[in-house]
């Protein structure tokens, strides 16, 4: 996990893929990650439809690349955790979301990652997998 930690800091943005509500796949760019007791953690505003498909399909995939060429898959399950303790650590670890969003806003919402299978790939190495 804290291999996939790295990489995603390093590697600033990546793309969060959903599902709405008509079984369709959704897919934006993302940039908060965040490890809070042991599990890594997005976070995102109760209000986008990215929360509703969340919740409704918690199932997600998440695609990151790197500058050397080499790009991050994961498939996990997007769990809400609701405890403003959980907000205010994925919040303390991105400072530029301040005027956005705080911890006891009632839109401020964090998904812990669990199930996840990480593939590590790259067109010079075989691929290489974690799972937490």
């Amino acid at each position: 996990m804290d291999e996939v930690l790295a990489y995603l800091k390093k590697n600033k943005t990546y793309f969060l893929a959903t599902v709405d509500a008509a079984g369709n796949p959704q897919v934006r760019p993302f940039g908060t990650i965040a490890k809070f007791e042991g599990r890594l953690y997005i976070q995102t505003g109760k209000v986008k439809p990215v929360s509703d498909q969340m919740l409704a399909h918690p199932r997600v995939a998440i695609c990151a690349m790197g500058d050397d060429g080499s790009w991050l898959r994961i498939e996990a399950d997007a769990v809400v955790d609701d405890r403003v303790e959980a907000r205010q650590a994925v919040l303390d670890e991105h400072p530029e979301l301040a005027g956005m969003y705080a911890a006891d806003d009632g839109n401020c919402e964090v998904f812990a990652l669990e199930n996840a299978t990480a593939t590590f790939s790259s067109f010079t190495a075989e691929p290489h997998t974690v799972t937490f």
